[in-house]
């Protein structure tokens, strides 16, 4: 079985983890979750970095758990953020998160017979009928005020970075998905949390509430992947025209697949890592086949292919492909893939 930390390592996938997070998950089957927006009907591909985490988590053994925040998608979440989300209805969450599992499910088995088979849950289903009082007396009393105004996605918001200012609906926001974790400790026996390194303050606000609501001797863990930047220090999947979607009523193969082959020589070799499942000997070579001759552009047409097709693949059959899908890039895929492999 593959080192989980390690394998996020070579692939510049970790920025931070709690001591013992490692040493857990060498020890044991570890439960894990991932919190995910709701907001849209379409992942992008400024989630794939997450969602690949999960992908390596269930390679390596352990068990994947996706959370779509639906109680959360309700309120908004601050970090990193310079506006306060426009809150929505439970019927276009739950819409939401039928889209959001169909893709996923491209990433993660939810339908293994094993231990580790990936889930997806909504916190929705179990705050909806927490009331407000319950809510302070048993989260509440827990986490004082000073410890969440030390955090740094409600300093940004309070110290003039940001416009809005904060409202009080987004500072309990740390003290929900802290609630989250103590949840899913409690009922799924979620050890880890995983997740942006902008998520690492409201992530260890539930690590801090799972020992002080269940006793110190609960022990939970966290664990970030890096925010993704290109290599000249812009924002990673914007674009003139807006986010790149993994929907392609959204975005067409076609553009997905020329985003990908348009990166620079720096970022192919840093996604490549990231967004494939590729093993790092195949990488290497790679690499090293791009330095010989860049204007081939070796890199990012594996790179564009590989994800591509993760991306696009059907669930079961052709008869499953979107009217949209361009059967045309599918097909140049596969057929490269064929080649090689034969």
């Amino acid at each position: 079985m593959k080192n989980f930390v390690e394998e996020l390592k070579w692939r510049g996938m970790l920025a931070q983890m709690m001591p013992g997070t490692e040493e857990l998950l060498q020890k044991e089957m570890v439960t894990a979750y991932l919190g995910t927006d709701p907001t849209a009907d379409s992942l992008h591909i400024g989630h794939l970095c997450g969602i690949m985490m999960l992908r390596h988590l269930q390679r390596c053994g352990h068990k994947p758990i996706i959370l779509v925040g639906g109680a959360t998608g309700m309120i908004g979440d601050p970090s990193g953020k310079s506006q306060e989300r426009n809150l929505l209805n439970e019927e276009t969450l739950r819409h939401n998160q039928e889209c959001i599992k169909a893709q996923v499910s491209k990433f993660l088995d939810f339908e293994s017979k094993d231990a580790n088979a990936a889930e997806m849950v909504n916190n929705y289903d179990w705050m909806k009928d927490f009331t407000f009082l319950d809510f302070a007396r048993e989260v509440g009393k827990h986490i004082t005020v000073n410890y969440m105004m030390a955090k740094d996605s409600v300093q940004q918001r309070l110290n003039g970075t940001a416009r809005d200012g904060l409202s009080f609906t987004e500072f309990t926001y740390q003290l929900l998905q802290g609630y989250d974790f103590l949840y899913l400790y409690q009922h799924k026996n979620c050890k880890l949390q995983l997740g942006g390194n902008d998520q690492w303050g409201n992530i260890t606000t539930g690590t801090e509430l799972i020992r002080r609501t269940l006793g110190y001797e609960n022990e939970a863990f966290a664990l970030t992947c890096p925010l993704i930047t290109k290599s000249d220090g812009k924002k990673f999947g914007k674009t003139e025209s807006g986010n790149i979607w993994l929907d392609p009523k959204r975005t067409t193969p076609y553009k997905f697949y020329q985003f990908w082959l348009n990166v620079s020589d720096d970022d192919a070799e840093k996604y490549i890592k990231i967004f494939t499942s590729l093993e790092k000997e195949v990488i290497d070579a790679l690499v090293e086949e791009h330095k010989q001759d860049p204007g081939r552009r070796v890199l990012q047409k594996r790179l564009a292919e590989e994800v591509t097709c993760l991306v696009s693949q059907p669930k079961r059959d052709w008869r499953n492909l979107t009217s949209r899908l361009s059967l045309m890039c599918l097909t140049v895929c596969l057929s490269s893939r064929f080649l090689r492999i034969s």
